[in-house]
């Protein structure tokens, strides 16, 4: 087995899931040293072959699967049941992203896996919960989106609701399964108490970073709407056009940035005015301030308009894209794009790890690899003879 370092060092995580969210999980603990198996079809996972590929593979596969240990298993087979039943018996986390009573039916439920190991933590991520009535839909990251709020506060309000451009839906509910897992693990390590089911539904992931949509509805009636690049209820906080055809960013929500922000723009008497004095006057008036700052930001080019306000010390930037970010020096001092090595030679930047932490930094050892690529090595270790390997090969159950 690999050594891992980090603060997760002595874990071990199964992870039986595919695409996303399961996965992007399970990736998160693995870059702070757990030792992450990663249960696949014999068919793999479909995010090996998922948007730009390089070869045979997607490159989203190298970032999605690093660190990873990997392994094929027919979970249809009572052989392949067997073996991850004997695999779970020694992990401390499961991750999983089946519909609901779907891993019931394998025989790898939680009453199963608990009756196994009293110990283990069951990290269940679906599409509505592993309870309430919907719980048996099929769900996806777009629809978590959907229903969870995000989608319909998204884009231009003469526009039909948008996404944001990834699979945010996903990757909220990620989260919010490490922040699960990692309480989970503290209450067993530190209280000696027994595992636990961690229910995350992708819905009420996007959900629970809706700020303040329901009180806002519960109490006046007001449902939150669709305004592209303003940021609601704050003023100034929005997007303007330069000269050169760039897109800038600025926000000057506090009362102090903003009295700077209208004097760098020349705007001295706007800064001056009692009725812009608060942000609670202010949001009445945006209109107003907004085709002032768009007008001053049409005769700058973008470069000359962030130098402006960064001397009047007004938060402003550029809309970034992913060309942007690699060259960033910012983004290189802080190590965030990484270069490794693809299995054909060739070289690959990928994202860096977060969190930043002090004493047990989190790091990436490996990029995604081939199928099955450590099925073998974990087989013996759970103490399969290379003749049991050869006939579990030769059945197809690995």
């Amino acid at each position: 087995m690999p050594e891992q370092d980090g603060p997760l060092s002595g874990i071990r995580v199964v992870e039986i899931g595919t695409l996303i969210a399961a996965p992007f999980a399970s990736r998160i603990l693995g870059e702070f040293g757990a030792d992450v198996i990663k249960i696949e079809s014999r068919e793999g996972d479909p995010l090996r072959k998922w948007r730009k590929m390089r070869g045979d593979t997607s490159l989203w596969w190298y970032v999605q699967s690093r660190n990873k240990r990997l392994m094929t298993v027919d979970l249809k087979s009572p052989e392949g049941q067997r073996i991850v039943r004997k695999l779970l018996a020694t992990a401390d986390v499961l991750v999983e992203n089946y519909r609901p009573g779907a891993l019931e039916k394998l025989g790898l439920g939680w009453e199963q896996l608990h009756e196994i190991s009293p110990k283990l933590i069951m990290v269940r991520i679906s599409g509505y919960g592993q309870t309430g009535p919907l719980r048996g839909k099929p769900g996806f990251g777009a629809i978590g989106e959907a229903m969870g709020g995000i989608r319909y506060t998204t884009g231009s309000p003469d526009q039909p609701p948008s996404r944001t451009g990834i699979s945010i839906g996903d990757s909220l509910a990620s989260l919010h399964a490490v922040i699960g897992a990692l309480m989970a693990l503290l209450h067993v390590k530190t209280k000696n108490g027994n595992g636990q089911v961690v229910d995350v539904s992708l819905v009420e992931s996007v959900f629970n970073v809706m700020e303040s949509i329901v009180p806002e509805f519960d109490q006046l009636g007001h449902v939150r709407e669709r305004t592209g690049g303003k940021l609601p209820g704050i003023c100034p906080s929005n997007t303007y056009q330069t000269s050169d055809d760039a897109w800038i960013v600025i926000a000057g929500n506090s009362d102090a940035i903003f009295k700077r922000l209208m004097i760098a723009i020349g705007r001295s008497d706007l800064a001056d005015d009692a009725r812009l004095k608060s942000n609670d006057v202010r949001v009445l008036h945006e209109d107003e301030i907004d085709a002032a700052i768009a007008s001053w930001s049409r005769t700058r080019t973008l470069t000359n308009a962030l130098a402006l306000l960064d001397q009047a010390d007004v938060p402003a930037g550029r809309i970034y894209s992913a060309a942007d970010i690699v060259t960033d020096p910012h983004y290189l001092a802080r190590d965030m794009i990484l270069t490794a090595t693809l299995p054909d030679g060739g070289e690959i930047k990928v994202p860096g790890v977060l969190p930043k932490l002090s004493e047990t930094p989190g790091a990436m050892n490996w990029l995604g690899r081939e199928l099955g690529a450590d099925t073998h090595d974990i087989l013996g270790e759970l103490g399969y003879s290379s003749n049991d390997i050869a006939q579990l090969q030769a059945s197809k159950t690995i």
